[in-house]
């Protein structure tokens, strides 16, 4: 028998990167300083890393425990998976925070929420875990949720409304759904809106 000449194909991930990738890449952590993902210092640190790559291996390595923020051709291979305990902290500061999309949901979020506005949409989102729990800590700042027709919340632990307002527009609380959302937390000033995806003319979803 002669010897095998094939070659295995490459995987994805040791696919060799263009400039315009990279660039890509830098804009993406462009919009993770938008959403408070990460702070200037780790920017520019990820920044270097990613014009230094030459993989797309290399390349997503600065993306990969960013939520929902991943280079198409590598995200199968290095999706981030979340542990029981796993939370993720947003904070939205006299600016504006939103998570849209098929994001990826922890099985907790804590909201801090100061002189701003957050807005999470649920409605096409990766979850995690059937029941998600959701920590409110806003002042002064405004905060809108969308979730699944088929999902559910739960406001019994929320220990503080002040100066402020709660709409639950779904009047799913208490009610059986998946995903469960289980907000706790306070809110201090400000409103909480949670409300099922619009459709539209044409049946679009927003």
């Amino acid at each position: 028998m002669g010897e095998e000449t094939g070659t295995r194909p490459l995987s994805p991930r040791d696919l060799r990167v263009s400039d315009a990738e990279r660039e890509h890449v830098v804009a993406v952590l462009q919009k993770a300083i938008g959403r408070g993902m990460i702070d200037l210092d780790e920017f520019t640190e990820r920044t270097d890393t990613a014009l230094a790559a030459r993989t797309r291996g290399e390349l997503n390595t600065v993306l990969a425990d960013l939520p929902g923020l991943f280079h198409p051709d590598v995200h199968p291979a290095v999706a981030p998976v979340y542990s029981p305990d796993q939370r993720v902290e947003l904070n939205a500061k006299y600016s504006s925070l939103v998570r849209n999309g098929r994001w990826l949901v922890p099985p907790e979020v804590v909201v801090r929420n100061r002189y701003g506005a957050t807005k999470l949409d649920f409605s096409e989102a990766q979850i995690a875990t059937p029941v998600v729990r959701l920590e409110l800590d806003c002042k002064w700042g405004s905060v809108e949720v969308i979730i699944p027709e088929h999902g559910a919340v739960d406001l019994n632990a929320i220990t503080e409304i002040k100066y402020g307002s709660l709409q639950d527009r779904t009047a799913s609380d208490g009610k059986p759904g998946n995903p469960r959302l289980v907000f706790a937390g306070r809110l201090h000033g400000g409103s909480l809106v949670i409300r099922h995806p619009r459709r539209g003319l044409f049946g679009h979803l927003s």
